[in-house]
Parts: C-alpha cells; structure tokens; sequence
C-alpha cells in the first residue's frame, strides 16, 4: 500500500473541488495524533480526517463521526482558539511532497483577518501535523520533535518551518528527458530502485507499474538498458506526470478475492490478473481499504491462537502418521513367516540336527528359498517361531491399519478446519470454528454459565442467470447446508481430493445454465485450499448423490458418481448477497 505523492496529488485535487474555500464550523482531537474537522456546506456536514499516528498516517474526506475526549488536548485547544470558524483559502502541495498544505484565513481577538499555515505530514513514522503563522513560523505541532530527538529538524514552537531535504530528490513534474536519463540510467541500482530513489512522491509500486508497462524488469540494473528502451520508459513516465497535471485520476482498490493489497490513485495494470475496483473519489478508497484491510488483520490476529491450537496438533499427527506408516511398512514380512513355518513344516523331517538352513522349493512360487534356523532348535519349534513372528505382525497389521485410517481422518479434519479458517471474515465465523475445536476435545470447553450464540451464515451469492448459490464457511455449515437446507435435485460442488466448502446451487426444479455451473465451480475453487493455484479441479453433482458416512466427522461425506469441472479461483464480478 502506497500513500504517495500521487495519492495526495489526487487528494488535494478532491479536497479543492469539496472544502476550499469552505468554514470549519468544529474541531476535535479524538486520538492523541489525530484531528477531525467538520466543515458545513451546501451538501451537509462533512469531515476531514487528518492523522499523524506512526503506525497509520492518513487524510480523508468521511461522513462518519468519532466520539472525542471529554477535555480537549492542548493543541485541539490552540486551533479552536486560532482557526475555529476560519476559511480554507488555499490547499496545495509542495514540490510533489506527501505533504498538504492548508493556508486558513480567520478574524483575530481585534477583528483583524489573520492567516494561518496547518501543514499535514504523511511520512510513516515521521508523520506530523504542524500549526504555522503566515511566515512559517511554528506556533505548535501535534508532535514535538527537539534536536535530540532529530538531528535534521526540530519541530518546536518559536522555530521555522522547512522541509527536509534528506535525499536531494528531483520533482517529477517538471523533469525533462536529459535529466530522467541523467538521473536514472547513471545509478548501480535495479531499475525500480533507480526510479522512486530518484524523485520525489514516486513508491516503489509505481515505480514497478511503469516498467511494467513499458514492458521491462523492474529487477534489472538500470545502467543495461538501450538508447531506445530508455526512451520508451521516459515516455511512459512523462504520460503518467502529465496525467497527475491534468488532474486525471482514477482511484482503485486491488484485491486478491475479497482481501485488499494494494491501493492507488493511477491504474495499476501490473495486477491484471486480480480484482480491481474503482472508486469515485480518492477519500472513498482510503476508508474502504483501511477497514477492509483493519478487518482482515484483526480477525488474523484474532485467530492467531485457534491456528496455533490446530497446527501443533497437525504437526503432531503428522508425525505419528509417519511412524504408523513405518510401523505398518514392517510387516509387510509377516507372509514370508507364514510361508517359512509351512514349509518347515514340509520339508524339515530330513534336516540334521543343528541345521542352521534350510533350502526348499516354495510350492506357491515354485522359487528355491534359503530359510534361516535357530540350530538349537528343533524343526517343529523352528515352524512355530516363524508362525509366532507371522501371528505378531499381523495383529500389528490389524491394529495399525485401523489406527493409520484413524489418524488421516483426523488429519484431513484439522486440514478443513485450517481451511476454515483461511474462509473466516468475521469474530462469528471463528466462534463457531472454537467450537468444532471443542466439541472435537481439541480446546477445553470453559464452563461461563451461559452459552454462546453462533450468528455465522454461510456466503450466499447470485449467479448471473439468477440462481442462489450457498457456500458453507465451515464444516457444521458444510453439513447444514448439504444434508438440512439442499434439496435432491439442487447441485452440489466441492474441491477435488482437498479441503474447500461444499457449495449449493438452490435449482427450484430448474435446469442449471453451463454459466451457473461454471460460477458455482469458481466459488468452490475460491473458498477452497487451492485458492492460490491457478486451476483447481471441482466434482459436482445432484445432493441426493451425497452421503454422510456412519460417525463421520462435520463437514465429511462420500460420493460414487459424479462429473467434474476444471474452474480458476476467481470471483470478480460474482454478487455476493
């Protein structure tokens, strides 16, 4: 994710169609590195985030409200005492920079009209929001930043204003091609590097979009491009600055399925092959990604620990699947034993005493084998050792085939709630998880004298011919939604050989359309653990085919006949309900 110079060059763009000129009727400080002004206009309230947090900088337009501090903080204060109902006569920003400046006009005690600088700063950990008079002239910072703190500027009352000039960067905006060539091409750095090292407000992802599309490596040195190639990614890079110019935009959101990587406010073709969804506005895309993005890493780290549950006890049966294999490859030798013991049996009457072997012809392959003896031991008791070791090992046979098909369905369970947990969107969705985990007797059930409510609900789509297909987040929605809620002749679909969600196509006695078909084999290849290959092989077929087999586990069934279907992991432009 990039909060670029681009970005803000579309922000600012947005802010002057929406706010310039606009009165800030209310301002509040709701995080210690956080301001929310409202501005009153002729569409209604409307709000300006501006966020200084290390972790998260941000500035966007919202029409959400946040809940502030009973007593205002010091520098919430100050701007109430200074800008509160003033007017926002300029916003620009400086050289490319991720900074926006907003120059505000207001009436002083005497009625005199003043102007004031707030300067926000979206630079990750350095980020800052600053309060200046018209001479640059810091009157406050929502963040103080002394000489020991940093040795290039400070950021205190009473000092000047400056940007840092840390890296001589050059402004794309009014480079020419001597220069771009001059610059770039004279660097020992990959050709990427080369780029956003070079001028200001470039990220590293646009800098790999324009070698992308001027179709090279961005991992190649910069200094091994011909004269021609050279000009051709110039051309590319001036096209892009002078869209910037022009004002032309086109904020997006890229997704890998539903979650969300990557942001921009230029067309990132460089992620054709995932889901890219445009938005009207820069603002929008800013707060969509980062709740999308907020939601995801928080049920991430919300399932951290029934992961953890799941793969120490994985790993554990992992191991003792490889041992019971050992185990059960020995006694692939318990037929010879048998064999030994019988042919003993046959031919050791002319044996001498103290024989140490004994070759025979073996009847069932009419092959001459060599039989080891124990010569202390007499024919008859060297038969019945070998029937001894023969009886052993077949009992080992018996009981380690049971234990093995034990052990892989156990397996094959915690491989479907891991998958599980992949699918998982929301703090319901784990809530049910837990409790397969511990009904399974894989998390201790704790006694709090009430019960938890399960509001988790399977996905639910519309196909493009109408048809509502279900998909089960989990292995008791698997079961619900096959053996309660389908009915004979609705479609089932599901993963081949591989852990995935059973998906129900709802038919109403309806003949399926092969473009439903194909939907419904997309959306059980997605919610699936092959959601990462390129193609991933689905069986369907009519419900009333699908059986659950005696005392097996959620989500487990089997099935004899059925056709199959080769489907990508893909759900764009699939509605989801």
């Amino acid at each position: 994710m990039a909060f670029d110079g681009i970005v803000i060059a579309n922000l600012v763009k947005e802010l002057n169609e929406t706010i310039l000129n606009g009165r800030i009727s209310k301002i509040a400080q709701p995080e210690n590195d956080e301001l929310l002004l409202t501005f009153k206009g002729n569409t209604g309230q409307i709000r300006l985030v501006l966020s200084a947090s290390a972790s998260l900088p941000l500035i966007y337009l919202t029409k959400e409200n946040k809940p502030s501090p009973l007593t205002a903080p010091n520098f919430c204060m100050l701007l109430r005492k200074h800008i509160a109902n003033g007017r926002i006569t300029r916003i620009y920003q400086p050289q490319m920079e991720r900074i926006i400046n907003f120059e505000i006009e207001h009436l002083n005690e005497l009625g005199d009209i003043c102007r004031k600088l707030l300067i926000v700063e979206i630079m990750g950990k350095h980020s800052n929001i600053i309060f200046c008079d018209e001479n640059y002239k810091i009157i406050d910072s929502i963040k103080h930043i002394s000489a020991q703190v940093s040795s290039v500027r400070e950021v205190l009352p009473g000092r000047t204003y400056f940007i840092p000039a840390t890296q001589e960067k050059c402004n794309p905006l009014e480079t020419s091609q001597e220069e771009f060539f001059d610059k770039v091409f004279s660097k020992p750095q990959t050709l990427q590097k080369s780029i956003f090292t070079t001028y200001t407000g470039i990220s590293p992802v646009i800098a790999s979009e324009l070698c992308f599309r001027a179709g090279m490596e961005g991992d190649r040195p910069s200094c091994a491009l011909k004269e021609e190639q050279k000009l051709h990614l110039f051309h590319h890079f001036s096209w892009m600055m002078q869209d910037i110019q022009e004002g032309k935009f086109t904020p997006n959101i890229i997704k890998n399925g539903k979650e969300p990587i990557e942001f921009s406010s230029v067309a990132l073709t460089q992620y054709a092959d995932l889901n890219v969804s445009g938005y009207p506005d820069i603002s929008k895309v800013l707060e969509t990604y980062y709740a999308d993005k907020n939601a995801y890493t928080r049920i991430r780290q919300k399932s951290v620990d029934l992961r953890k549950v799941v793969s120490t006890i994985l790993d554990r049966n992992r191991k003792k699947y490889a041992l019971q294999l050992r185990q059960l490859k020995d006694t692939e030798k318990r037929e010879k034993y048998k064999v030994y013991g019988e042919l003993i049996n046959t031919y050791g009457y002319g044996l001498e005493e103290g024989s140490k072997i004994l070759n025979a012809q073996n009847y069932y392959t009419n092959e001459m084998v060599t039989i080891p003896l124990d010569p202390k031991l007499t024919p008859q008791e060297n038969a019945q050792k070998y029937f001894d070791k023969y009886n052993k090992l077949k009992r080992t046979f018996e009981a380690l085939t049971d234990l093995t098909q034990e052990t892989q369905e156990e397996m094959e369970h915690l491989e479907s709630i891991s998958t599980s947990l992949d699918i998982a969107i929301s703090e319901e969705d784990l809530t049910q998880i837990k409790e397969e985990l511990t009904q399974y007797g894989y998390i201790k059930r704790k006694h709090t004298g009430k019960k938890e409510k399960i509001k988790s609900k399977p996905f639910h789509y519309l196909s493009s011919d109408g048809f509502h297909i279900y998909i089960g987040k989990n292995n008791f929605q698997n079961d619900e939604l096959t053996f309660k809620f389908a009915v004979g002749n609705d479609w089932w679909f599901h993963a081949k050989g591989m852990p995935g969600s059973h998906v129900i196509v709802k038919t109403n006695g309806e003949e399926l359309p092969d473009r439903t078909f194909e939907e419904a084999g997309r959306l059980a290849a997605y919610y699936s653990k092959g959601r990462q290959n390129d193609k991933v092989e689905i069986d369907y077929l009519e419900k009333k085919n699908v059986k659950k087999p005696k005392g097996g586990k959620p989500g487990f069934v089997v099935y004899y006949t059925n056709y199959s279907l080769v489907a990508a992991p893909d759900i764009s432009g699939l509605k989801e309900i």
